[in-house]
Protein backbone atom coordinates (compact mmCIF):
# COMPACT_ATOMS: atom_id res chain seq x y z
CA UNK A 1 0.00 0.00 0.00
CA UNK A 2 1.04 3.58 -0.62
CA UNK A 3 2.38 5.66 2.25
CA UNK A 4 5.20 8.17 2.66
CA UNK A 5 8.63 6.96 3.77
CA UNK A 6 8.82 9.78 6.29
CA UNK A 7 6.93 12.95 7.15
CA UNK A 8 7.81 16.11 9.01
CA UNK A 9 4.98 15.61 11.51
CA UNK A 10 3.37 12.40 12.72
CA UNK A 11 -0.16 13.72 13.24
CA UNK A 12 -2.06 16.10 10.97
CA UNK A 13 -4.94 18.52 11.43
CA UNK A 14 -8.06 17.44 9.55
CA UNK A 15 -8.27 20.53 7.35
CA UNK A 16 -11.06 21.25 4.89
CA UNK A 17 -11.72 20.55 1.23
CA UNK A 18 -13.22 23.85 0.08
CA UNK A 19 -13.18 24.84 -3.56
CA UNK A 20 -12.12 23.09 -6.73
CA UNK A 21 -8.76 21.78 -7.87
CA UNK A 22 -6.65 24.04 -10.08
CA UNK A 23 -3.75 21.70 -10.81
CA UNK A 24 -3.93 18.15 -12.11
CA UNK A 25 -7.30 18.67 -13.79
CA UNK A 26 -6.41 17.49 -17.30
CA UNK A 27 -5.05 14.25 -18.74
CA UNK A 28 -1.27 14.73 -19.03
CA UNK A 29 0.38 11.31 -19.42
CA UNK A 30 -2.13 8.84 -20.84
CA UNK A 31 -5.02 8.95 -23.31
CA UNK A 32 -7.90 8.43 -20.87
CA UNK A 33 -8.36 9.55 -17.27
CA UNK A 34 -10.66 9.27 -14.28
CA UNK A 35 -11.73 12.67 -12.94
CA UNK A 36 -13.21 13.21 -9.48
CA UNK A 37 -16.49 15.17 -9.30
CA UNK A 38 -16.65 15.80 -5.54
CA UNK A 39 -14.11 16.43 -2.77
CA UNK A 40 -13.08 13.53 -0.52
CA UNK A 41 -10.36 11.66 1.30
CA UNK A 42 -9.28 8.64 -0.73
CA UNK A 43 -7.45 6.05 1.37
CA UNK A 44 -4.41 4.11 0.23
CA UNK A 45 -6.51 0.92 0.34
CA UNK A 46 -9.07 2.41 -2.04
CA UNK A 47 -6.34 3.55 -4.44
CA UNK A 48 -4.81 0.07 -4.40
CA UNK A 49 -8.20 -1.63 -4.94
CA UNK A 50 -8.92 0.63 -7.92
CA UNK A 51 -5.44 0.01 -9.35
CA UNK A 52 -5.88 -3.77 -9.09
CA UNK A 53 -9.32 -3.60 -10.73
CA UNK A 54 -7.90 -1.61 -13.66
CA UNK A 55 -4.85 -3.80 -14.25
CA UNK A 56 -6.91 -7.00 -14.07
CA UNK A 57 -9.51 -5.57 -16.42
CA UNK A 58 -6.98 -4.87 -19.18
CA UNK A 59 -5.12 -8.14 -18.44
CA UNK A 60 -1.97 -6.22 -17.44
CA UNK A 61 -1.81 -4.51 -20.83
CA UNK A 62 -1.32 -0.81 -21.51
CA UNK A 63 0.17 1.68 -19.10
CA UNK A 64 -1.28 3.15 -15.92
CA UNK A 65 -0.50 6.34 -14.01
CA UNK A 66 -1.65 7.08 -10.45
CA UNK A 67 -1.75 10.86 -10.07
CA UNK A 68 -2.53 11.06 -6.33
CA UNK A 69 -0.50 9.98 -3.32
CA UNK A 70 -1.80 9.38 0.22
CA UNK A 71 0.45 11.69 2.24
CA UNK A 72 -1.88 12.62 5.09
CA UNK A 73 -2.12 10.45 8.22
CA UNK A 74 -5.57 10.04 9.79
CA UNK A 75 -5.57 9.30 13.50
CA UNK A 76 -8.27 7.50 15.45
CA UNK A 77 -8.81 6.76 19.10
CA UNK A 78 -9.55 3.16 20.11
CA UNK A 79 -13.14 2.01 20.69
CA UNK A 80 -14.70 2.71 24.09
CA UNK A 81 -12.07 5.19 25.22
CA UNK A 82 -13.11 8.26 27.21
CA UNK A 83 -12.72 11.78 25.87
CA UNK A 84 -9.48 13.62 26.51
CA UNK A 85 -5.96 12.25 26.97
CA UNK A 86 -4.68 13.53 23.63
CA UNK A 87 -4.99 12.73 19.97
CA UNK A 88 -5.19 9.13 18.77
CA UNK A 89 -2.49 7.26 16.89
CA UNK A 90 -2.22 7.37 13.07
CA UNK A 91 -4.34 4.57 11.61
CA UNK A 92 -4.28 5.00 7.83
CA UNK A 93 -3.14 7.33 5.06
CA UNK A 94 -5.34 9.41 2.75
CA UNK A 95 -4.97 11.54 -0.37
CA UNK A 96 -7.01 14.73 -0.22
CA UNK A 97 -8.72 15.22 -3.61
CA UNK A 98 -10.91 18.12 -4.64
CA UNK A 99 -13.41 18.45 -7.48
CA UNK A 100 -11.82 18.15 -10.92
CA UNK A 101 -8.69 16.20 -10.02
CA UNK A 102 -7.60 13.46 -12.44
CA UNK A 103 -6.52 10.53 -10.25
CA UNK A 104 -5.85 7.74 -12.76
CA UNK A 105 -4.65 7.81 -16.35
CA UNK A 106 -4.35 5.05 -18.89
CA UNK A 107 -2.93 4.49 -22.37
CA UNK A 108 -1.95 1.67 -24.70
CA UNK A 109 -5.40 0.06 -24.77
CA UNK A 110 -8.52 0.59 -26.88
CA UNK A 111 -11.09 3.19 -25.85
CA UNK A 112 -13.64 0.50 -24.97
CA UNK A 113 -11.18 -1.38 -22.74
CA UNK A 114 -9.97 1.83 -21.08
CA UNK A 115 -13.50 2.98 -20.30
CA UNK A 116 -14.40 -0.44 -18.89
CA UNK A 117 -11.29 -0.45 -16.68
CA UNK A 118 -11.85 3.12 -15.47
CA UNK A 119 -15.51 2.34 -14.73
CA UNK A 120 -14.43 -0.61 -12.56
CA UNK A 121 -11.91 1.61 -10.77
CA UNK A 122 -14.57 4.26 -10.13
CA UNK A 123 -16.72 1.67 -8.34
CA UNK A 124 -13.93 1.14 -5.82
CA UNK A 125 -13.77 4.84 -4.91
CA UNK A 126 -15.97 6.77 -2.44
CA UNK A 127 -16.62 9.63 -4.91
CA UNK A 128 -18.50 10.24 -8.14
CA UNK A 129 -16.15 10.18 -11.12
CA UNK A 130 -16.23 10.69 -14.86
CA UNK A 131 -14.03 9.38 -17.65
CA UNK A 132 -12.16 12.06 -19.58
CA UNK A 133 -10.06 11.94 -22.75
CA UNK A 134 -6.86 13.72 -23.62
CA UNK A 135 -7.33 16.76 -25.87
CA UNK A 136 -4.41 17.14 -28.24
CA UNK A 137 -3.31 20.60 -29.34
CA UNK A 138 -4.42 23.90 -27.84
Amino acid sequence: MLMPKRTKYRKFHRGRMKGTETRGVSVQFGDYGLQVLEPAWITSRQIEAARKAMTRSVKRGGQLWIRVFPDKAVSKKPAEVRMGSGKGNPEFWVAVVKTGRVIFEMSGVSQKDAEQALRLAAQKLPVKCRIVERHLGG
